[in-house]
């Protein structure tokens, strides 16, 4: 009796149509597909690497904002790709800085004003462009902190107050 039911069921398996239920799958593959998409982010923030130029490194996760860029290496000061002023033994070229205040470097100065009056006046036609004051600096690690404290004095002259260093990631 038991060989008559097992032949019966092998029968019925073998005559019927048989469909594969592949809807869990294709969950399970979306799923998949969207966790891999929120995961794989791209900056929009171009740092082109310099071999004068050597970035601290740091843990830090957080992904740059595209701004106004200030690169400071050991030889010279950068405002995006325009040379404002030269760095000699780790200072800024004295023939940069004002006269009156040691602090102040006056192409800088010049350079950064020139980019927020730009930046104002495209605003003032423009609603969805604002002035912000933000920059990022990319600064050699070497880079003696009374040189930086110059840099960072006068860009804050300028209008740019909100400063974020770009850094390394430690793998």
């Amino acid at each position: 009796m038991a060989a008559r039911g097992m032949r019966k069921y092998l029968d019925r398996r073998a005559s019927g149509n048989f469909k594969i239920q592949i809807t869990s799958m294709v969950d399970m593959f979306i799923i998949l597909l969207v966790f891999l998409l929120k995961s794989y982010s791209t900056s929009p923030v171009n740092i082109t690497p310099n071999d004068k130029l050597r970035l601290p490194q740091s843990t830090s996760a957080v992904d740059p904002i595209d701004v106004l860029k200030i690169i400071v290496s050991k030889t010279a000061v950068f405002v995006e790709d325009s040379k404002v002023a030269d760095i000699k033994g780790g200072h800024v070229d004295i023939s940069s800085v004002d006269n009156t205040d040691p602090q102040f470097i006056r192409p800088l100065f010049e350079e950064l004003d020139k980019k927020a009056q730009h930046a104002k006046d495209l605003a003032k036609v423009n609603e969805t462009v604002q002035f912000d004051g933000k920059v990022l600096m990319q600064v050699d690690k070497d880079l003696p902190y009374a040189a930086l404290q110059q840099i960072l004095y006068t860009s804050m002259l300028a209008g740019y107050y909100d400063v974020k260093f770009a850094v390394m990631t430690k793998d």
